[in-house]
């Protein structure tokens, strides 16, 4: 693993604070280890046509990745769902099988999204191989429609799963399905969920998640931040955080090589004279590591200030454009345009600093959309718009905000 952490010392209005970014990245060489992963795909009535078809492919791309060592399975949900293929080790035969099953997919009616995810959890925990990690990889377009639909039910599923040591990723399609489920079903397990807008962009998402998905190299990830001379310490990012005895811990859940993980904490100072002490444990091939991560402090302007900064800044963007919509939809204009005006401080500041890893330009588009719905003070809110953002806030909050992976052609 490559560990670093970085603190920078600023002013702030309620006086002296530092800010503690830790980055926890697997090496590109190290071995992955083999999952198993139940592969939970919605063929409701929405998604017949373009979208399921893309879906497929999508599906496809998981089964041509997959290693000798890996099990798959599929399970398809409408109103019901139907575990088509029970999670096989990928030889030949259970390619075909799986291959044959996604071909001939056929759209259903209802869906019923809280029993296909608890269905797909209990086919994976009846299922042990020794080192595999248990995984689910959930696409959706659509609202439930079949059994529970409340958030909190949902909250407890997303939980339990998570407590099963299954690792939860989920990608979202278009207009219908909703944010808050999915964030509540994945946040859990610190992965967030994938937004993709149509059915053309679902393949290279789905290659993006392919890469995570089948990278991983250590599970269990948790980080422990000592603080001395400091009156309060906050963990920025969304992981799972508590309090253990002198220190705040943060689970970072799984480590893939193919994307770093990152942590920004910020506390006040009590003292002139302060230290902070880092550590880091991890599983990785049955064994748990831990590390000590020496803490080097950095000045504001350098490249590793800015880089401390730009991350801080978009962390704020996101959780005001997210504060904005929710405004929005609550009939608050006032709350909209104020939460607006924090998201374009914190764009203009990432404009200022110019920092590679952390690029203004994704997030333009989304803060033009949200200006001008809370300019006009639209009464129907652009679903696809309001999707994206929530999404942006769920990776951004939990660090995996992932790079567009190209999807290889056959014959290429």
């Amino acid at each position: 693993m490559k560990l670093t952490a970085w603190a920078v010392e600023r002013d702030s209005e309620r006086g002296r604070d530092v800010h503690l970014l830790v980055t926890v990245e697997a090496e590109s060489d190290a071995p992955r280890a083999p999952v198993a992963l139940n592969l939970v795909l919605d063929r409701s009535a929405s998604m017949r046509g373009a979208p399921l078809a893309a879906a497929v492919e999508a599906a496809q791309l998981l089964v041509e990745r997959a290693s000798s060592k890996d099990y798959l399975g599929l399970l398809a949900f409408d109103g019901v769902p139907e575990q088509l293929v029970p999670l096989r080790p990928m030889d030949a035969e259970a390619r075909t099988e799986l291959a044959e099953a996604l071909s001939a997919m056929q759209a259903g009616e209802g869906t019923a999204l809280h029993e296909a995810v608890e269905s797909g959890a209990a086919a994976v925990r009846r299922l042990f191989v020794p080192g595999a990690r248990p995984k689910m990889l959930m696409l959706t377009d659509g609202e439930p429609s079949v059994g529970p639909r409340s958030l909190a039910d949902f909250r407890t599923l997303g939980g339990k799963v998570a407590e099963s040591g299954i690792t939860l990723h989920a990608l979202g399609l278009g207009r219908h399905y909703l944010p808050e489920i999915l964030e509540a079903l994945t946040g859990p397990a610190g992965t967030g969920f994938t937004h993709v807008d149509d059915a053309e962009g679902l393949p290279v998402a789905a290659a993006a998640l392919v890469a995570e998905l089948f990278g991983e190299v250590g599970t269990d990830a948790r980080l422990y931040v000592k603080p001395m001379g400091f009156s309060e310490l906050l963990c920025r990012h969304r992981y799972p955080a508590r309090v253990e005895g002198d220190a705040l811990s943060a689970g970072l859940g799984s480590l893939s090589n193919a994307f770093a993980r990152r942590a920004l904490f910020t506390g006040r100072l009590e003292l002139a004279d302060w230290t902070l002490g880092v550590t880091t444990t991890w599983t990785e091939n049955g064994d748990t590591r831990r590390v000590t991560v020496p803490v080097q402090r950095v000045l504001p302007d350098s490249p590793e200030g800015r880089f401390i900064r730009a991350v801080g800044s978009e962390l704020d963007l996101v959780a005001a454009e997210s504060a904005a919509w929710k405004a929005l939809v609550r009939r608050n204009p006032i709350a909209a345009e104020q939460s607006l005006k924090v998201a374009e401080e914190a764009l203009r500041e990432l404009v200022r600093l110019a920092v590679d890893e952390v690029p203004a330009k994704r997030h333009v588009e989304r803060l033009t959309d949200l200006k001008l719905a809370v300019e006009r003070r639209a009464g129907e809110l652009p679903a696809l718009v309001v999707r994206r953002a929530r999404a942006a806030d769920a990776h951004t909050g939990l660090s995996i905000i992932q790079p567009a992976i190209p999807i290889r052609k056959a014959g290429n």
